[in-house]
C-alpha cells in the first residue's frame, strides 16, 4: 500500500505557538498536488492559507474548524509514492527507522516550506510518535486522556511548558484535549484556575455549550489573575456568554496588557485647527491623480515630526537597561475589521511622500479588511498611529503598542467655534494625543512633538521644509 506521511502544522514564525482552523480546503480521500494549499489557519497576526508539502491523496484530518492546534501538531496524513516498508510496533514508529524512511521521501517533498519550517530531513522529532491504526476520516474528539504517573508527556509547545512550570504544575497529571491526549494552553489554563473556583453544585454553574467545546486560550496572567473566564463566587445564576480569548483579541489583550505592565506612560494633548489641512488636501485631488487622504498627510506629518524628535522612534531594552533609537520608520496604524483590531505597519515610512504613502495605507487597509495580511506586515513597528476619529469620537488616550514607545492619536475633525485671527469664526478643529513612554523621553520632548504635529496641521506649508 502506498506510504502514509503525516503533514504537522508548521512554525508560522514570529514566535507563534498555535493557531485555530478557520476552514478546511480539502476533503479526506481527495488528491492534493506538492504546495496545494489544504487548511486555512488564524494566528495571533493573521489569517494564512497552509500549503501541505506533499502531493498523493488525503488519508485523514486532525482538528475541526473553530479547534486550536499546537504548531508541531498533525494537521493531516496523506498517502504518496509506492509502498515501503516501515518497522512499527503497536502504532510506536521507531524513531531511527522515522528518520531513514523520512530520508527517503524527500523526493515527494516539496521544500517549499513557511518561515520557521525546515525540510522533511531538517525538522526535529520527538523520540517516538503515537500514529492511529488507521487513518480515520477526521480527529474523534476522544474523552480526555487519563492521567499519567509516568511515561512520556504529551506536550510540544515550549509555552505549555513553560506556563506550567511557572504555576508549579506536573503536565503528568493534567488531561490532555487535544489530538491523541496532547496538552494544549488551555488544558495548564483550566488546571491554574481550577483551584479558584468556589465549591458549588454541579446544577448551579451553567455555562454555553460552546464554551465547553473550545475551552479559551488566553495567556494565564490575563485570565487567572483578572478572573475573566471564572463564574461570580457563591452565584447559582448562568454563567453568562463565554468569549475565548484567542487569535487577534487574544493577541491584542496580552499586548496592550502588557504595555501597561511594563511601560510608565504619560499623555499630553492639544486642540488644533485643522482648516488649512483640509484645504491644502482639497487642492491636491483637485489637481488630478491619486486621491490624498487625510490619513496619507497625517503620516507624512509624523514621519516629519520624528525626524525632529527620534527619541520617540526607539524601544526599551530592559535586560540591557538600554534605550534602542532605531534608525528607520516603520509606521503602523491602527485598523479595525470583523476579526479585530490590527495594526498594519508600512515599511521604510520616512523615505515615503504622500502619494506613496496613500497607496501603501490603501493597500494594507484592503489586506486587513480581507483578512490576508501576512505575519510580517503586521509586526515590525516602531511608531504607531491611530486615528480613532473615524468612530466618531474627539479624543482618548492611546495605550501603547509595545514594545514601541508612542502613539499618536487623532480624533475626528470637525467644525467648532475657534478664535482665528482675532476674531471667533467656525473652523475645523481636531484634537491631538501623544501618549509615550516616560522612560524614553521627557515631557519637554514629547511637546516639541505634539507641537510640531499641531503646527504642521494648522499650517501645511511647514512641510515644505522637508521635501
Amino acid at each position: 500500500m502506498p506510504k502514509v506521511l503525516e503533514f504537522k502544522l508548521p512554525d508560522l514564525g514570529e514566535g507563534l505557538t498555535e493557531a485555530e482552523i478557520v476552514r478546511w480546503l480539502v476533503e479526506v480521500g481527495e488528491v492534493v498536488a506538492v504546495d496545494q494549499p489544504v487548511v486555512e489557519v488564524e494566528t495571533a497576526k493573521a489569517m494564512v492559507e497552509v500549503p501541505c508539502p506533499y502531493g498523493g491523496v488525503v488519508t485523514a484530518r486532525f482538528g475541526e474548524e473553530g479547534s486550536e492546534l499546537p504548531v508541531g501538531a498533525p494537521l493531516l496524513t496523506v498517502a504518496v509514492g509506492p509502498p515501503q516498508e516501515r518497522s512499527r510496533t503497536g502504532g510506536v514508529e521507531d524513531a531511527e527507522s522515522s528518520e531513514s524512511s523520512e530520508g527517503a521521501e524527500s523526493s515527494e517533498y516539496s521544500g517549499n516550506v513557511l518561515v520557521g519550517y525546515g525540510t522533511a530531513a531538517a525538522t526535529a522529532r520527538r523520540r517516538s510518535r503515537v500514529r492511529p491504526a488507521a487513518p480515520a476520516a477526521a480527529a474523534p474528539k476522544a474523552a480526555p486522556a487519563p492521567v499519567r504517573a509516568t511515561g512520556p508527556v504529551p506536550v510540544i509547545s515550549p509555552l505549555v511548558r513553560r506556563l506550567a512550570r511557572e504555576h508549579g504544575l506536573d503536565l503528568r497529571e493534567l488531561r490532555g484535549t487535544g489530538p491523541e491526549g496532547l496538552i494544549l494552553r488551555a488544558d495548564v489554563v483550566s488546571a491554574v484556575q481550577a483551584p479558584a473556583r468556589p465549591a458549588e453544585p454541579a446544577a448551579a454553574i451553567v455555562e454555553p455549550a460552546a464554551a465547553h467545546a473550545s475551552r479559551p486560550a488566553a495567556s494565564v496572567s490575563a485570565s487567572a489573575d483578572a478572573g475573566a473566564f471564572r463564574p461570580a463566587a457563591a452565584s447559582t445564576a448562568p454563567a453568562g456568554e463565554r468569549v475565548p480569548l484567542k487569535g487577534i483579541r487574544g493577541a491584542v489583550a496580552d499586548k496592550l496588557s502588557r504595555s501597561r505592565t511594563e511601560i510608565p506612560d504619560a499623555t499630553c494633548w492639544v486642540d488644533a485647527d485643522a482648516t488649512e489641512l483640509m484645504a491644502a488636501r482639497a487642492a491636491m485631488n483637485s489637481a488630478g491623480g491619486p486621491k490624498v487622504s487625510v490619513l496619507a498627510l497625517l503620516a507624512r506629518i509624523c514621519t516629519a515630526a520624528l525626524a525632529r524628535h527620534p527619541e520617540l522612534n526607539s524601544t526599551v531594552d530592559l535586560a540591557a537597561r538600554e534605550i534602542v533609537r532605531l534608525p528607520e520608520v516603520h509606521l503602523g496604524f491602527a485598523a479595525q475589521t470583523e476579526r479585530g483590531l490590527v495594526v498594519p505597519v508600512v515599511r521604510d515610512a520616512h523615505r515615503r511622500n504622500v502619494d506613496s504613502l496613500g497607496a501603501e495605507l490603501a493597500r494594507l487597509t484592503e489586506a486587513a479588511r480581507t483578512g490576508s495580511l501576512t505575519p510580517a506586515e503586521l509586526t515590525g513597528g516602531t511608531f504607531t498611529l491611530n486615528n480613532y476619529g473615524v468612530f466618531g469620537v474627539d479624543g482618548s488616550t492611546p495605550i501603547i503598542n509595545h514594545p514601541e514607545a508612542a502613539m499618536l492619536g487623532v480624533g475626528r475633525i470637525i467644525a467648532k467655534p475657534w478664535v482665528h485671527e482675532g476674531e471667533l469664526a467656525v473652523r475645523q478643529v481636531v484634537q491631538l494625543s501623544l501618549t509615550f513612554d516616560h522612560r524614553v523621553c521627557d515631557g519637554g520632548t514629547a511637546g516639541g512633538f505634539l507641537r510640531h504635529v499641531a503646527d504642521c496641521v494648522e499650517q501645511p506649508a511647514v512641510l515644505l521644509r522637508t521635501l
